[in-house]
């Protein structure tokens, strides 16, 4: 049997029945009749306990479940707005996971809650991979990354994402089994014979001159070079701004969808010498500040970036080119894909033609969903966490 994979996405129902009918369709594509795995990714307005209770119903009670809340999701032939499952059935790979709570009170616990869960037989594999699903709201990605790698050893592959829901940015859930949790963090660790391949890439550029934070508590950022964040934003975005969307930025206000858009494709970037680290910020009231997804210290500094549609949808392309390179000449069965809501805003109807763009670079089964972040990070690497990127995990066959 080796490794299948099979995924499908259910957007016509809701609560248990979805769940089921996901779950089917993707088992429906598998190898043998044994599950091991299943990743699903669900949007809020969805009964998550019905949900899984469908999915279980279909896999049994002893595949590996792990999962999220999403705002939108997809597989290598669908797009849309309803649950997305992936399930893998494998002879050469093998499924951990584990969940942790309290992530924003405590990141090294909560990671250390999860790893408890993960046997010492991965060491029978000599690759790993992990996939981490966390609260998107809780601030504190970057941390996670890390702390992550530090807990499962330097050699594990790190991908994931930061649950979403819908952008109303009250509260966001991952999944572990029949558990829904709040504020979590869950992982799903695969050992494997052949190295999994991963990859990353955006599709933003420099705008601006750089600008350093002067002024910043934890993720709100107050200040750049000494004057109020949104004014610097817009002096820099301001031409740019008039001349792609016809519209004055100092007439829009913090509640304008509009700006959000706005603010998704000028994001800024951290030059890290070979590429640029995206950080999305937003604006929740006319005072000025800026939030972001994560801690921005004092002294980071930053550029302000520009993202355009058919660079986006480029990068969408790159990253599956990177994965595939990255596999080398081990053959794929299916893969796991994390793509940030702020690229759904900016590509709009053009998303489904990003993810058509993946599906004819991969050739291979996929799903994934819209992030509030995410997470590529190889072994050696200092950092981990992403904005507006598009991340990929490849299972070997």
């Amino acid at each position: 049997m080796r490794t299948s994979v099979g995924t499908a996405l259910v957007t016509d129902s809701c609560g248990r029945q979805a769940g089921e009918r996901a779950a089917t369709a993707a088992r429906e594509q598998l190898s043998g009749t044994q599950v091991d795995f299943c990743q699903v990714f669900c949007p809020v307005e969805y009964d998550f306990d019905a949900v899984l209770e469908g999915i279980r119903a279909v896999v049994g009670p002893d595949t590996k479940l792990i999962g999220c809340s999403a705002n939108g999701s997809f597989t290598q032939d669908t797009v849309g707005h309803g649950v997305a499952v992936g399930l893998v059935a494998s002879d050469t790979l093998s499924f951990y996971t584990g969940l942790g709570t309290g992530l924003q009170e405590n990141v090294s616990r909560a990671v250390r809650e999860a790893v408890s869960d993960i046997p010492d037989a991965l060491e029978d594999h000599p690759y790993a991979a992990a996939i981490a699903l966390s609260d998107g709201l809780s601030g504190v990605g970057e941390q996670l990354a890390l702390t992550t790698q530090q807990k499962l050893g330097p050699e594990v592959f790190i991908v994931g994402g930061s649950a979403a829901d819908d952008h109303q940015l009250e509260a966001t859930y991952v999944f572990h089994d029949d558990e829904v949790v709040e504020d979590g963090v869950v992982l799903g660790v695969i050992g494997a014979d052949e190295r999994p391949a991963m990859a990353v890439a955006h599709g933003h550029e420099p705008l601006s001159e750089p600008v350093e934070v002067t002024r910043s508590d934890g993720p709100t950022v107050y200040e750049f070079d000494g004057k109020p964040a949104f004014e610097v934003w817009k002096d820099a975005v301001r031409e740019s701004v008039r001349a792609e969307f016809d519209v004055e930025i100092d007439d829009l206000e913090p509640s304008d969808q509009l700006l959000q858009e706005i603010l998704c494709e000028f994001e800024f970037g951290i030059d890290q010498g070979a590429q640029y680290k995206m950080r999305w910020p937003w604006i929740e009231d006319e005072g000025g500040a800026m939030h972001f997804a994560v801690d921005i210290p004092e002294g980071t500094v930053f550029r302000v970036m520009h993202g355009r549609p058919d660079a986006q949808i480029e990068s969408a392309a790159e990253t599956a080119r990177r994965a595939r390179d990255d596999a080398g000449d081990v053959e794929i069965a299916g893969g796991f894909i994390y793509d940030c809501a702020c690229r759904g805003i900016v590509l709009g109807d053009e998303f489904d033609t990003a993810v058509e763009a993946m599906a004819d670079e991969l050739e291979i089964p996929f799903v994934g969903f819209e992030t509030y972040g995410e997470i590529c990070m190889g072994p050696g690497q200092l950092s981990g966490y992403h904005n507006t990127t598009t991340v990929a995990l490849l299972l070997p066959a």
